[in-house]
């Protein structure tokens, strides 16, 4: 064997991941506004690749065009000749001689075509529609809230404190730092630390800066002149209350039956989460990507024109960059430019037809649900859907990632129709474990004074046709929230 280099030529294939593969399956898992926000930086770094309009007021059919005209500007039309370009620019959209056949055509009102509100970003399409961010919540948060009212009440070193003390309450409005370790790490007697402590108690919301639940709801019996001795061995016993042993708690409390249900009532009357009415991040609209409609001739779908970004290559510019003198380094990068360009729209073009492609599917097993509601959602998996439509299992589990329908029974993300299956007894079909879920929360909700067990839950179910354990009856109440039985009659007692 010969130990000298040499030079062999050798044939292999492998799969290789070029960047625009990645660029296109990337986008597949985007939303419509993740898609916007991509966009508008390929918009920045490509000068080929130009924004077109969504709003072109052509037929809009189940799967969307590549590419289409930018409609003139408000310049050109005034430039294109008096009276004719200001009547051109003066055109009320809103009117009933204007064509609205998509389910983002309409501004504020129900289109002409899937009969659905249209929802979109940046004033629902239009510089003139409603700004619904300008309704949001802009209070102060928690911790302004509490330096603001701290400001006021202490003075001093005690203020570097009270701010220490109230960077450590978290978001319901307990203090999570032990008072030692406080003290230690300011290095202040732990008597000061407490003292300013007992000035945040004193703050707005009440209950405020706890260390505990007891001490929350103490700090709010004791605003509202409750706190009395009785209601200190309640708060002191909650443990009891939560087990539900009204018996022993009526004979620590020396109260009778009345007493004790004015004292439960006034508990519940308290917020143990006093903090949370603060703060937080405002709650965000989810914006459709797909619309969902039925019609004469069986199903409407449509993607959301409205957060639909769309591209186009401006191949004029190309051609006047690319008649220039240009070294080899400018014309390398302008066709990669040009290739870029092409691909993307390309990319989004595919992205739109698969997506209608698995919502098509979609809506074609679980046509029961859109009709019936979910008692009738079927079991489906992603292979199915796959199978069906000739894809790959990940490419549909992309698409139905981050992405959401908006029907006539409300807003749905695309993996809420993929359930696993439960055997149904005397060999019928299989069923839906939503379905399942459903049915045991409608079973619980209408118990009324006999209190159901997970036996009697697995009897009744198997009565509806499905067979299903007691274990998973457990698991599906558990994930639904719901207490057990005992729990639930704790709590009947509690009411009582």
């Amino acid at each position: 064997m010969s130990l000298a280099p040499r030079l062999d030529i050798r044939q292999s294939q492998s799969l290789v991941m070029t960047p625009q593969l990645q660029q296109a399956i990337k986008l597949l898992a985007l939303s419509n506004l993740e898609v916007e926000g991509f966009l508008a930086e390929e918009l920045e770094r490509n000068p080929l690749l130009q924004a077109g309009s969504t709003d072109d007021g052509g037929d809009a059919g189940p799967t969307p065009e590549p590419l289409r005209d930018t409609p003139a500007g408000a310049d050109e039309l005034v430039l294109s000749g008096g009276d004719a370009g200001e009547a051109a620019i003066d055109v009320d959209f809103a009117a009933d001689s204007f064509h609205h056949d998509s389910a983002a055509d309409g501004i504020g009102g129900l289109d002409g075509g899937l009969g659905l509100a249209a929802t979109g970003s940046g004033g629902m399409g239009s510089e003139d529609g409603p700004d619904l961010d300008a309704f949001a919540d802009t209070s102060l948060g928690l911790h302004d809230h509490l330096l603001a009212q701290a400001g006021v009440a202490v003075d001093g070193a005690d203020q570097f404190i009270a701010a220490h003390l109230i960077d450590q309450i978290d978001d319901a409005g307990y203090l999570t730092a032990p008072l030692r370790e406080v003290a230690d790490r300011l290095g202040v007697p732990i008597a000061r630390v407490e003292s300013v402590l007992a000035v945040i108690h004193t703050f707005d919301p009440t209950g405020v800066g706890a260390r505990d639940l007891a001490e929350c709801l103490a700090l709010q019996a004791e605003e509202a002149d409750r706190y009395d001795p009785c209601m200190a061995r309640l708060i002191d016993n909650l443990d009891l209350l939560a087990r539900g042993d009204l018996t022993r708690l009526k004979r620590m409390c020396g109260v009778d039956d009345e007493d004790m249900a004015d004292m439960i009532r006034e508990l519940r009357g308290y917020d143990p989460k006093p903090g949370c009415r603060f703060g937080g991040e405002p709650a965000r609209a989810v914006v459709p990507d797909l619309f969902i409609a039925r019609t004469r001739d069986g199903w409407a779908i449509e993607l959301n024109g409205a957060t639909l970004p769309r591209v186009l290559v401006d191949r004029g510019y190309y051609t006047e960059l690319s008649g220039t003198k240009q070294d080899k380094t400018s014309k390398a990068w302008l066709s990669d430019c040009l290739a870029s360009a092409n691909w993307l729209v390309k990319a989004l073009d595919q992205r739109q037809r698969t997506i209608i492609k698995v919502a098509t599917e979609i809506v074609k097993q679980q046509e029961a649900f859109f009709l019936n509601g979910v008692t009738h959602l079927r079991p489906l998996t992603l292979k199915q859907v796959a199978e069906a439509i000739e894809m790959h299992e990940s490419t549909v589990s992309r698409v139905t990632s981050n992405k959401y329908l908006s029907c006539a029974r409300g807003l749905y993300e695309l993996k809420y129709f993929f359930t696993s299956a439960i055997a149904a007894t005397e060999g019928g079909e299989a069923v839906s474990a939503l379905a399942v879920k459903n049915a045991i929360r409608a079973l619980i909700a209408n118990e009324g004074a006999k209190i159901l067990s997970d036996d009697t839950l697995v009897d009744l179910l198997n009565a509806k046709g499905f067979d299903i354990a007691r274990r998973t009856v457990a698991k599906y109440r558990e994930a639904l929230g719901l207490g057990s039985s005992v729990q639930r009659r704790r709590a009947r007692a509690l009411e009582g």
